[in-house]
């Protein structure tokens, strides 16, 4: 089973409208062509991490020449991508699937598609994509719904996941990027480095100081749901202490009662084997993290996991020195193939000129 860590998070005034598609095409050929020189010099992986650093995204999304600010380059930067690489998928390595509103829901299907048209197996992306979306929506509750969902990977098993929420009250869009490599636990900790500028009190059951809570509403979920149900609505007369994560009005104990029948004919093992169940959501987590809170004493974190990150740091050691290794290797992509070009070694090139061509 692939799993894998969300490397990101970045925060985007809410636009609405569409590229122009004079502009759109241009997006896509050059996202192409772009994409195709880093499988050339570094192959497939380095595209995955590369679409999983939000900064990096950003500055792409700058290259095609969207908006440097919108919410609208998440989804116009992975709609060019995706159009892009379609029938070079042989050739480069690489798979798009998902998209905006209900072309996100597809990605299964085209996962499985790919799947049997080239020979590997999907069932580990399949379920990287679903938890992908579960905790972004469930686990961690911040205020954005989720309505992007861009699945890219590897005929290998490596991944990464670019999703989108939008909170309409406050008309900004959070972007949460996920990278394969990194770790193997959905459900603890899966952040490398967030980038965002807003942050605020919210439910986070994946972040470390949540495990006690985690693991008992794991528990709680196992149990007799008229048990669960009855301890919902005697916490519905309590009085939450001054700016708790959730309010008692939040909980509606007889709508939760046929979830948690589900929950306790399954008897998860985990908490990742719960959120993955189906029907399990944002409602489900919440009234459990409540009981599991108030009246068992295991808290549920919340602390917003968004923090400011930087691609290559900086020279007076803020927000830290500058990464080296990294800065480097985005100088020596674009050194090699020029130099190439420069001593007449022209033939990689042609060859993406070629591909392009198709």
């Amino acid at each position: 089973m692939s799993t894998g860590a969300r490397t990101g998070v970045a925060n985007l005034p809410l636009h609405y409208g569409a590229a122009p598609r004079w502009l759109f095409e241009r997006m896509t050929r050059l996202a192409r062509q772009v994409t195709l020189v880093i499988v050339e010099e570094f192959g497939p992986q380095e595209v995955l991490a590369k679409l999983s650093d939000p900064l990096w995204f950003q500055a792409f999304g700058c290259v095609l020449g969207f908006d440097w600010h919108s919410s609208g380059v998440t989804t116009t930067v992975c709609g060019a991508l995706k159009e892009g690489l379609r029938g070079l998928e042989r050739d480069s390595g690489l798979f798009v699937a998902g998209g905006k509103g209900k072309t996100s829901r597809k990605t299964p299907q085209e996962l499985e598609a790919f799947g049997e048209r080239f020979g590997f197996e999907p069932a580990g992306l399949v379920y990287a994509s679903r938890m992908a979306a579960k905790v972004d929506s469930a686990a961690l509750q911040d205020g954005y719904q989720l309505y992007h969902h861009t699945f890219v990977c590897s005929g290998d098993g490596a991944w990464t996941v670019i999703q989108q929420g939008m909170n309409e009250a406050t008309r900004w869009a959070r972007r949460y990027h996920w990278l394969s490599a990194a770790v193997d636990d959905f459900v603890c900790e899966p952040h490398k480095a967030i980038c965002s500028d807003e942050r605020g009190v919210v439910l986070n059951m994946v972040a470390e100081e949540s495990g006690e809570c985690r693991d008992l509403s794991a528990r709680l979920a196992g149990e007799n749901p008229d048990k669960l149900v009855g301890e919902l609505k005697r916490l519905q007369t309590l009085e939450l202490p001054e700016r708790h994560h959730l309010e008692a009005s939040d909980i509606h104990p007889d709508k939760l009662a046929k979830i948690f029948l589900k929950t306790y004919e399954r008897q998860p093992e985990d908490f990742e084997r719960l959120l993955g169940l189906e029907g399990v959501g944002a409602k489900s987590i919440r009234a459990l993290a409540l009981v599991s809170e108030l009246v068992y004493g295991a808290k549920a974190s919340v602390r917003d996991p968004a923090r400011f990150s930087f691609a290559h740091g900086g020279k007076d050691g803020h927000p830290y020195p500058v990464d080296r290794r990294t800065y480097d290797r985005s100088i020596e992509a674009l050194r090699a193939a020029v130099e190439r070009a420069k001593l007449g070694q022209r033939e990689k090139l042609e060859a993406l000129r070629r591909l392009a061509a198709v």
